[in-house]
This record gives C-alpha cells, structure tokens and sequence, in this order.
C-alpha cells in the first residue's frame, strides 16, 4: 500500500477501506511510516473529515495498537471521566479522587497539554516525585490496590495515540471532531470501563467554539462507546474564559488540593461535582442525584477524597506532603501583575487568549519536544462580571524567564475587555447528551 496514494484519495474527497486504515495505524506505530507523511494525511482528514465506518475502523485500531487492560474480575463500576480540553481545566484531579472515594473504580488515563489547552499528566508531573508512565502490571495493581490511577499512556497502552496525538498538537490538525472522537474513545475503551462521563468544552476558549459542533463531537463519542458496549454521557460546558483562578501545572495542582478540602473557586467545584454525579449514576452507586451529590459532599467534608488523592501520589512515587504544604511544589523565581488601565466591570477574560500566553510562558508546548516549566502560570484575579478599579490586578504573572515573560504579555494584555455595564449572563452547563 502507498501512504501518498491515501494522502491523495483522502485530500480528494475519497475514503479508506478497513484494510488501508489497520496497515496504517500498524505501520506508522511501528516507526515505518515518517511523521511527514501521517502529519500530511492528518490535515487531510482535518478538511475532509471521516464517514462513521472509517472513524468505527479508525478508533478500533487504535484501540488494539497495544495491551487493552481487563478489569473484568472486579465487583465494582469502573468509570472514568474525559474532557475535550480546556483552559485552567484542573478538574479530573479532584474528581477522580472524590469519585473513588465514593465506591467507583476510576482507572484514568490522561494527556498532556494539547494546543493552547493543558494537560492532566503535564500537571500531576508538577508533583515531585510523581510517575504517570505506568506499565500495564503497576497501572492494574493500583487500580486494585486504591480503586484509582491517575496515569498517562505508557509505551503499550493505546501507541498509536500517544504518537498521532503528539503530531495533532503541533500540526495544527487538533480541532477536528473524528480525530478528537477517536483519541479519547480509543484511550479509554482499552481501559476496560463499563461507563464513560465526558466534559465536551464549548466556546471561544476550546476546540469546539460553538454548540452544534460540540454536540456533534459528543454525539459521536456517544456512539462509539454504544457500538463497544460501554455507557457514555457527554455534559457540554462552558470554555470562553479559563476555569478556576489558576492556569498552569503546579499552581493548578494547588488548586485542586483545595476543592479536596472543600474549598477553591466556584466554578471549579461546580463542574467537578456536576460529573462526579453522573460518575456515580454511570456506576450503579445511585440513581438519585440529591443522594450522589451528599455522597460526594460527604467523602470530602470527612476527607476521605483527600486521602485517597494522597494514596495515590505516594502509590505513583509522588510526595504526599505537598496536600498540607503546597508550597513542596515547584514555584516560581518573580511574579508580576498585569493590571486594568481603566475603571469598569470585565465583559471578556478570553480563554484562547490566556492558553497562549501559559505556551509562551513555558506552562505548555509549542512543539512536541519542548519542556514544561511547572511552576510558571497566571493566577486570574478577575473574571467576566467582576467590577475593577483603574491599576486592579486582573492577573498574577509567576515566570522564570523574563523573554518568555515578554512574549507571554503581548497576548496576556489583549485577553481583557473591561467596559462600563454588567456583563452579558453565562452558564457553566450548556447542554447534554445521553
């Protein structure tokens, strides 16, 4: 077969067959097709998209790229949670933790920052001390050990993805409903769940920018999981201004730390506990949402969320000390803050805008081989709806490297609007699909 003749017919309007697609995934996870030509024919999927049987076949040999893990002989719901990507987006780090802590098994596994979005593993790696890369033996024996994992992909789970969802995120081909649909669908059907609650973001902010588009990505997530067996409920979120007060990796961590203790901002615990409901109704737990929402509230107020999330750091090497002192987390050198040149109430605080300026800052990647510096990020003082005074602090800047500083403020200085009336009402939850 001929990698440039699927470029063509793709590019062309054409389609694959079963077979082209198996020798293709196969071949590139195998080191025998270059990065070029996969990064060619990934853009020409990203204009003329996949019919439901290439996704179907797409995602399937993904799925069987490497192990798929059986969790099978375990009495309790295995369920996990996903989200399409956001800005400030910390949330499956405390909701793992309170759903485990309530009776689910949660075997999670994550990625890292994807475009101008952060990533779970990039986050928990801010952790000294914390493994995500887990072979299949030591991912299963945490899972039966503390009923959780917070891991990415090792080197057997799910390869294709790993390398096809590096090459997306510096290709300009991540925005794209079946390849989206299949790197996660393909992650977590090889994890053996019986459900599956997704965070499909919509807005300025994430991939999808308007409903119809993220209802059609959820849609499609929905239906791969039906064809495999496994329940999946999608909520639709908001993403036009980042989530929480803290956009980077270890003040993110900080952050949730604090939803653990039943603190941290609003709109944080708000979605963290919206979709550990639908965990817990996914699971068989209950079917009462009054009754799963005591449960959570519950296993936080008497700390066993915290204690599981401190399990699970010393089972992955991590220091456990950093849940009462997160100052053991790494920290920044300076610290500068970006201030309102005017009086007013902030009618814009733009996701897309502040995800950028985290790349530029060093919070995320520009290209597949860069590092992260994890103790660089923003600390949001003011949102949309927020009065401000003139020379109000709207952000913390916390930065090692002042050229990167430099190029981060250029972005970070156009993503407030502050104007003189209320600002328009928003929701959090947009919508679902069941």
């Amino acid at each position: 077969m001929s990698v440039t003749e699927m470029i063509e017919r793709k590019r062309d309007g054409g389609r694959f067959s079963e077979l082209d697609v198996v020798w293709l995934i196969g071949n590139y996870t195998r080191g025998e097709i270059p990065d070029y030509q996969m990064a060619a024919l990934l853009m020409a999927i990203y204009w003329q998209g996949l019919d439901s049987n290439e996704l179907a076949w797409w995602t399937e040999a993904m799925l069987h790229s490497g192990d798929v893990l059986d969790f099978s002989a375990m009495a309790q719901p295995k369920v996990d949670k996903h989200s399409t990507g956001g800005v400030g987006d910390k949330v499956s780090i405390p909701l793992g933790p309170m759903a485990a802590a309530c009776g689910v098994v949660v075997p999670m596994m994550s990625g890292r920052g994807l475009g101008h979005t952060g990533g779970t593993v990039d986050k928990l790696e801010s952790i000294p001390g914390f493994k995500t890369a887990l072979d299949p033996d030591r991912f299963t024996e945490i899972v039966h050990r503390h009923g959780i994992v917070l891991a990415g992909q090792s080197e057997t789970l799910v390869p294709a993805d790993r390398l096809i969802y590096a090459l997306r995120d510096t290709t300009g081909t991540v925005p794209s409903i079946p390849l989206i649909a299949s790197s996660i669908m393909s992650k977590k059907l090889a994890e053996g769940l019986d459900a599956l609650v997704l965070d499909v973001k919509v807005g300025s902010g994430a991939f999808m920018k308007d409903e119809e588009s993220a209802r059609l990505l959820a849609e499609t997530m929905v239906g791969i999981g039906r064809s495999h067996g496994t329940r999946v409920v999608a909520l639709l979120t908001a993403m036009d201004q980042p989530l929480g007060a803290e956009v980077g990796n270890a003040n993110e961590i900080a952050e949730s730390i604090a939803v653990l203790k039943g603190e941290g901002p609003p709109d944080v615990v708000e979605i963290v506990y919206r979709l550990a409901v639908e965990m817990l109704i996914a699971g068989g737990i209950t079917q009462d949402p009054a009754d799963a929402m005591e449960r959570l509230a519950k296993a936080v107020s008497s700390g066993a969320a915290l204690e599981k999330f401190g399990d699970v750091i010393a089972a992955q090497d991590g220091d456990r000390a950093v849940l009462e002192d997160p100052s053991r987390l790494p920290q920044p050198a300076n610290s500068s803050e970006l201030t309102a040149p005017r009086a007013g109430v902030v009618t814009r605080c733009a996701a897309l805008d502040i995800g950028h300026a985290a790349v530029r800052l060093g919070a995320g990647r520009a290209s597949k081989e860069d590092h992260i510096d994890p103790a660089v990020g923003f600390t949001i003082h003011a949102k949309v709806g927020d009065a401000v005074g003139k020379g109000d602090s709207l952000a913390s800047v916390n930065w090692n490297d002042r050229a990167r500083l430099e190029t981060a403020m250029e972005l970070l200085e156009q993503a407030w609007e502050i104007g003189d009336g209320p600002a328009p009402d928003s929701k959090l939850v947009i919508g679902e699909v069941r």
